[in-house]
């Protein structure tokens, strides 16, 4: 029904007034009595062979939304009706930022792919606080935090733990996105010195609490042998818990968009079908370089059971879809919890 009556129709407006609308339409649907109840027997499947044991946490089963999707987290309360082991809000920052101007979301229908700029707009740290305290404890939740685009460069660590430490009682992991394309002054980010010093202050800030958190990075697909030899080598020094393989990218080749349509969209960054192998490859070198000696969660290009299925075969211990969900809808995920049962 989705694909056939439902993303026809959505794709003929723009995608993000689309996205705001989609939302409103769960919301208000969710409300109806009854239809909570209707969407689980129809998308959730329920079997313990599914859960999975990990970080600490257990999964209802490996298939999670990726963080971009519910961003200020209103809806991850409802989006666990469609059948998801884990939901990843954000990226929050401390202060609420508007993000990129518009136009910033863009589709490339005939290569399955969407291109991005949003730039971590989100409402703030204290309203994704408020949508938190109203969780009904249906599904795991992830935490994926950045900094302010204002934010001077001496001051990036102080963003994140700001956002590490505020949400530390309401999320059950972390994520240290640093890899996000479409926000200036990320060059820092991707320096090793750094990521040492931000991974060991959040550290730090874990330990100050009870009960600590699995902390993770988030890495972009575009990394060379080089710098991914770097990535195993920076988990296994700080003992960081996990790492997410991977963000959107930058690189535009073997795309069937024309040029015209590429210029005319832009910088941003391309998630989707187009960048599917390119993730994988990723997932499989971290994998085999550290013995799979630290949890990968898998994500990018992911619109069908068997692409869920080459991201653990590749070592992916999770996965994450977005772009899929948008494409394929919510019985995608329904799709590969029954694919891993006949495995």
């Amino acid at each position: 029904m989705y694909k056939l009556l439902l993303r026809p129709l959505f794709f003929l407006f723009d995608p993000e007034k689309i996205h705001h609308f989609t939302f409103s339409l769960i919301k208000i649907t969710s409300k109806i009595p009854g239809f909570s109840a209707l969407f689980r027997s129809i998308y959730v499947v329920e079997d313990k062979k599914l859960e999975r044991n990990l970080l600490g946490l257990t999964f209802k089963n490996p298939v999670g939304l990726a963080a971009g999707f519910d961003k200020n987290a209103v809806l991850y309360n409802e989006l666990a009706n469609f059948g998801f082991g884990f939901i990843e809000i954000g990226t929050v920052t401390p202060k609420g930022q508007a993000g990129n101007p518009k136009k910033r979301l863009f589709r490339l229908k005939e290569d399955q792919g969407i291109i991005n700029r949003m730039g971590f707009n989100n409402e703030g740290l204290e309203a994704a606080i408020k949508q938190l305290k109203k969780n009904k404890g249906k599904v795991i939740i992830g935490g994926n935090i950045g900094k302010n685009t204002s934010t001077k460069p001496e001051d990036y660590t102080r963003d994140y733990l700001e956002c590490f430490n505020a949400l530390h009682p309401y999320v059950d992991y972390f994520v240290l996105n640093v890899s996000c394309p479409n926000v200036s002054s990320h060059a820092k980010l991707n320096d090793k010195d750094y990521l040492e010093e931000l991974i060991s202050a959040v550290q730090t800030a874990n330990k100050t609490f009870e009960k600590q958190k699995p902390i993770l990075l988030k890495i972009a697909p575009d990394l060379n042998d080089n710098q991914l030899d770097e990535i195993v080598e920076l988990v296994k020094e700080t003992r960081l818990d996990g790492v997410i393989a991977s963000n959107t990218s930058t690189n535009r080749s073997s795309l069937k968009a024309s040029e015209e349509l590429l210029k005319e969209i832009g910088n941003g960054g391309l998630s989707g079908q187009p960048i599917k192998d390119k993730s994988t490859r990723v997932i499989k070198y971290l994998s085999d370089k550290s013995q799979k000696s630290f949890p990968i969660i898998g994500v990018g290009g992911i619109h069908s059971a068997n692409d869920a299925l080459e991201k653990i075969e590749a070592g992916a211990d999770l996965v994450q879809i977005y772009t899929g969900f948008i494409y394929e809808g919510p019985s995608l995920v329904k799709k590969i919890n029954q694919a891993l049962l006949k495995r």
